[in-house]
This record gives structure tokens, sequence and C-alpha cells, in this order.
């Protein structure tokens, strides 16, 4: 009886002859605007929600290799305190980011497009007859 000949791959790991260990047998591409739908996702969780009248925060991202840069642009409440809503937005999207698509996030940037307040919402409905 003959013996099994084992084939060692990029891994390190022993496989049977003439089979690729599972790690050796490609690759998986992440698509820019997938990466980018997880970031704006994850910064709609991070957020207590979207305000009233407002847009949900959008993302666009760049990928390269397996490192991500994010540009988020979002909405906010006012008054509040945006620096903290911003640092929330950040850690979230990178902790998403690497748990969902196993990219690094080096860089986040918090772009505040519009702030909203109650004031405001009124003042514009007052106008609407």
């Amino acid at each position: 009886m003959a013996d099994a000949v084992a084939v060692a791959g990029a891994s390190g790991r022993d496989a049977p002859a003439g089979r690729v260990p599972p790690s050796d047998r490609g690759s998986t591409a992440i698509a820019d605007r997938v990466v980018a739908k997880i970031a704006a996702r994850a910064a709609r969780e991070a957020l207590s929600g979207v305000p009233e009248g407002g847009a949900p925060p959008h993302a666009m991202v760049v990928v390269h290799h397996e490192t991500a840069r994010v540009r988020v642009s979002l909405e906010l409440e006012y008054p509040s305190d945006i620096g903290a809503q911003c640092g929330a937005v950040r850690r979230q999207v990178v902790e998403r980011v690497k748990a969902l698509a196993g990219m690094e996030v080096p860089e986040v940037a918090v772009h505040v497009e519009r702030l909203h307040s109650a004031l405001s919402r009124g003042a514009a409905q007052g106008r609407i007859r």
C-alpha cells in the first residue's frame, strides 16, 4: 500500500498530494462600495438617530490592499456635542469595517454637512401653508 504524500502550501500546513490548502486557493476582493455601505451603517449605529428632516450618513471609501480610508458625511442635531459624536462615529466605523471586512482603517474623516435644530424646523414649518 502506498503512503499518501503531503505537500506543504504557503500557509505551512500539509495537504494530501493534489490538494491545495484552502488558504492557498484564491483571494477575496471586497469592493469599495461594499465597505462604504458598512461604514455608513456603522455611522448610523454610532449616532442616536438621524435628525428629523435630515439625511442618513453617507460614506465614501478608497480601498488599497487590506486598508480602507473612509470619509463619512453626516447631519447632526443642534445643540449637541459634535466632537463626541464624531469620535463615536470614527470608533464605530473602524470597529465594524475591521470586524466585517477584515480591513485596517487608518483614517476616518468625518464631515458634518448640516446641523438641524428644533427652532429652524419650527420656523420652516411655520412658513409653509
